[in-house]
């Protein structure tokens, strides 16, 4: 408890560190007892669905417990944990917009259904706690001028400078509101009007949050996502974003967690440069167990439209982790689009504006954001990320070769995956949603209808079907070689200037795989002098010093020991 007292020290100052301290004292005695004190070990079975809990409907049953249904009955070898994207009552985003943190979108079921599936799957739920709904009780009772909710949100003058503030959308920072005794509010709303951010100056607004994330453990949460994390704490004249008061609480939010059980993972997701996005790593054992790798789905398209391996591996190399009890949360597509400021410093503005053009061409969208000297650029591709990386008017049999590379890749990548819903299914851009909601990201946000879904998928002339028989088979490879395990050995040889190539060691290291990808779109050869093994994808294939790779092939090769 001693360090708590610390971390606090850290965030606030005088009076509000004994009255934060003795109130986290309460928190920790009323969960304690509810909360089982084991210990949760990622391992290369992990495998992590990111889905709404409506991802697949069937008329007449809640949603989750279509979702799962769908998961017992396509995916019960393959797939043991599921992100369930924000399930409670929201106002906008898709659920980014929480009403209420304690309750179930009635539209999706209840938390008995959050029970069951926690009974069969871990589960990864979002806290969405850098901002609120607008239509929340919180800022309700805030404009209301209920003193309890006084300081829950930044008021600020809007002629403060606030030049500096990172603004990840091309919208204004502060939004106007006018409370009960007609006051006009010019409150901070990063992301829209109707996402309000939370004010962790007011140390009730922490206590608040922090009970939220006990509540989501006792009900079932292994692993917590911690939504736009970076922008937590606010001092107008600085970026806003990544200061230390946001890394002393995430620490804090872990040490009151660890406290009462060692079960959970805190990830952290801050779609941000790579420097920048592990920090959240703290010193390795301190703050985020995983930090998602944001770089890798931008860099990864790019690298498979361009045929071309250098700026990946040159990346990938620089990889490292500061702790053997840390590690990356692998992912290509996501219910957002894919981020293009991680690729700062990495690839340059007109290769950056390649990727963009070509989510253009192939359907989608770009989404920009607001620079401090009134300029705007790219922050993100809004699309799906096989009609990204594969033009729509592709032959089939190339464009699932294509994804299934770029899965291959991000399966055998050191850390645990996690795999969008659509990914998964081979889904592609929904135009007619974008259509519908006047949003962009609906365009990789479609929901499918149970039944239509199970057809296709076991449809053996379906598009569906063999692309995702073939996502199977890349899934249960992985999770039977201990040489994927998230904290095994790692390095990328460079072994030939078009084929990427990823060297995993189990942690014994008795058993090593050669991963080996052909981003380029002609077949190409590999000498690896000595090498002998089995190929894991083609078990009758005996792979020998010489490996022939097609167009866009992928070989894992389990290496035989001298």
């Amino acid at each position: 408890m001693k360090s708590i007292r610390e971390k606090l020290a850290e965030i606030y100052s005088g009076k509000a560190i004994d009255f934060t301290f003795q109130e986290i004292e309460k928190l920790i005695s009323a969960y304690k007892s509810k909360l089982k004190n084991s210990n949760y070990l990622l391992t290369e079975k992990d495998v992590i669905l990111i889905a709404y809990g409506d991802h697949v409907k069937k008329q007449g049953e809640n949603h989750l417990v279509t979702l799962h249904t769908f998961l017992e009955k396509h995916l019960d070898n393959q797939i043991n944990t599921v992100h369930l994207l924000p399930f409670y009552p929201y106002s906008s985003d898709d659920g980014f917009s929480v009403i209420d943190y304690y309750a179930v979108n009635p539209e999706l079921g209840n938390w008995k259904d959050i029970e069951h599936l926690a009974k069969d799957y871990r589960l990864m739920f979002d806290a969405v706690v850098n901002h609120i709904s607008s239509e929340s009780e919180w800022f309700k009772e805030y404009l209301n001028e209920n003193p309890d909710y006084e300081i829950f949100f930044v008021d600020i003058s809007p002629d403060t400078d606030l030049s500096e503030v990172v603004r990840p959308r091309a919208l204004p920072l502060l939004s106007e509101f006018t409370s009960k005794s007609g006051a006009e509010k010019h409150i901070w709303t990063t992301f829209s009007r109707d996402q309000i951010d939370l004010n962790y100056e007011n140390p009730k607004v922490l206590l608040q949050v922090l009970d939220v994330l006990l509540f989501y453990i006792s009900k079932g949460a292994k692993l917590i996502r911690l939504d736009a994390i970076g922008f937590l704490w606010k001092i107008p004249g600085t970026s806003c974003i990544h200061l230390p008061q946001t890394h002393a609480i995430i620490q804090l939010a872990r040490l009151i967690i660890e406290e009462i059980t060692k079960d959970v993972v805190l990830i952290t997701e801050t779609n941000v440069p790579h420097a920048e996005n592990i920090s959240y790593f703290g010193d390795g054992n301190n703050e985020a167990h995983m930090v998602y790798n944001f770089t890798l789905p931008p860099l990864l398209a790019y690298s498979i439209l361009k045929g071309d391996i250098t700026d990946l591996k040159k990346w990938a190399t620089s990889l490292g982790l500061p702790s053997k009890d840390t590690c990356f949360f692998n992912f290509t597509a996501s219910h957002d689009g894919v981020g293009v400021r991680p690729l700062q410093g990495i690839l340059a503005d007109t290769e950056i504006s390649f990727l963009a053009n070509k989510a253009e061409q192939h359907g989608g969208f770009v989404s920009y954001k607001n620079n401090p000297d009134g300029s705007q650029s790219p922050y993100e591709l809004n699309c799906n990320y096989m009609d990204l990386i594969s033009d729509p008017e592709e032959d089939d049999v190339i464009r699932i070769k294509k994804m299934l590379l770029a899965q291959g890749i991000m399966l055998a990548m050191p850390g645990v995956p996690g795999i969008y819903f659509h990914s998964l299914v081979g889904s592609g851009n929904y135009k007619d949603g974008v259509e519908i909601t006047g949003q962009k990201r609906t365009i990789n946000r479609e929901k499918l209808d149970y039944d239509e879904l199970s057809k296709d998928l076991v449809d053996g002339e379906s598009f569906r079907n063999q692309y995702f028989n073939a996502y199977l088979k890349l899934i249960e490879t992985r999770q039977n070689n201990a040489a994927f395990n998230p904290f095994g050995v790692f390095q990328f040889p460079d072994l030939h200037e078009k084929i990427f190539v990823i060297e995993r060691f189990s942690a014994d290291k008795t058993q090593k795989v050669l991963a080996l990808f052909n981003l380029s779109n002609q077949p190409q050869n590999l000498i690896i002098p000595k090498l002998k093994g089995k190929s894991l994808l083609d078990t009758s294939e005996i792979i020998n010093e010489e490996v022939k790779l097609e167009a866009y092939e992928q070989k894992w090769v389990s290496v035989d020991f001298d």
